[in-house]
């Protein structure tokens, strides 16, 4: 049997889990997971409240529901929105939120200001941490999203094998994505790396990933399953089978003990958070209030206006599984030592 219960693995490993359907290994690859999040932060898992405020966006992505040639109804938030969603969310508990968008050219336009706006905002009338996703920007933008006080930023190249990305990602450059996320990082903010499951990736591709998640310092990784998307020219390809997505986590949780690991309820809702949470995940994203008029990305709409997307529905599954949500402060000690 594999010992599984190291930082250190080579490619060949990787690729042997990703490979293995042995019960005894993935059961054994799932306790070490979680033994090691428990080791590191005791009960608590976080939770990150998700404001998606604009779905305009200039790229024509072949898995995305919001790319620019799809035509849909789309919206776009003002900040007295933005700040009223993101109040609701805090209220309600989450440890932080991720303002995410489009690459809406009006935004462009404007050089961000309206965004960093919302962040000094947030960061000091609230006194929460901030995630922003805003595509590729440039370096001055950066500079400005970094001084308004951006804790985090997200910009997930789904793949780090090159020609699946150009295949993905149509007519956007692999390196200026790469170089705008480690430029982020030299600035002083935390970085989110992503990648997309079941778009053509084969596991010497995962295991790439997975490396190359460490090689540039990441500290929020994630992995979400594809899910077709009504008028993309991915509408017909079928969504993987999740344990690709849970081994990645547990792989992830494995290789990278202190990472932030998304649980996302952007994929299969609230009925999917418990299996990804047992995989390693410390971290519930994609918790959008009910009837509030934002949506999701992979599944628009699923469970938003239900309220399954909720603290509160999180709370009561967390609490089946002896887990609590933990409070603000608790998180900000968590990124405090993140940092160091």
């Amino acid at each position: 049997m594999l010992e599984l219960n190291r930082e250190e693995f080579t490619k060949e490993e990787l690729i042997k889990v990703l490979r293995s359907d042995d019960p005894e290994l993935l059961q054994d690859l799932f306790s070490t997971a979680r033994k090691i999040r428990k080791e590191v932060q005791g009960n608590k898992i976080f939770a990150y409240g998700f404001v998606y405020f604009t779905t305009y966006c200039r790229n024509n992505c072949n898995f995305c529901y919001y790319r620019n040639s799809n035509d849909i109804e789309r919206y776009r938030k003002n900040e007295e929105e933005v700040l009223a969603t993101s109040k609701a969310l805090i209220d309600s508990g989450v440890n932080l939120i991720d303002l995410t968008m489009g690459e809406d050219p009006q935004y462009h336009q404007e050089k961000f200001q309206t965004v960093a706006d919302i962040i000094k905002k947030i960061k000091q009338e609230y006194d929460t941490p901030v995630m922003i996703s805003p595509g590729v920007v440039s370096n001055e933008i950066i500079d400005n999203l970094a001084e308004a006080g951006a804790d985090f930023y997200a910009l997930y190249q789904e793949t780090h094998n090159r020609e699946l990305f150009a295949k993905l990602r149509v007519g956007q450059d692999y390196d200026e994505r790469m170089n705008a996320k480690l430029y982020a990082k030299e600035k002083g903010m935390l970085i989110e790396e992503g990648l997309l499951a079941g778009v053509g990736e084969n596991e010497e591709d995962i295991a790439d990933s997975l490396l190359t998640m460490g090689e540039i310092g990441a500290r929020q990784v994630r992995v979400m399953s594809f899910i077709p998307q009504e008028g993309s020219p991915m509408e017909n390809c079928t969504s993987p089978d999740r344990m690709e997505e849970l081994k990645i986590i547990a792989l992830m949780r494995i290789l990278y003990p202190h990472a932030l690991i998304p649980a996302s309820l952007d994929v299969d809702g609230i009925k999917g958070l418990k299996d990804r949470i047992n995989a390693g995940a410390n971290l519930i994203t994609s918790i959008i209030p009910p009837k509030s008029g934002f949506m999701g990305v992979a599944h628009n709409t699923m469970d938003v206006d239900e309220g399954g997307r909720t603290v509160e529905e999180a709370r009561s599954i967390l609490d089946q599984m002896g887990l609590v949500i933990a409070t603000r402060e608790e998180y900000k000690e968590f990124i405090k030592e993140v940092r160091k």
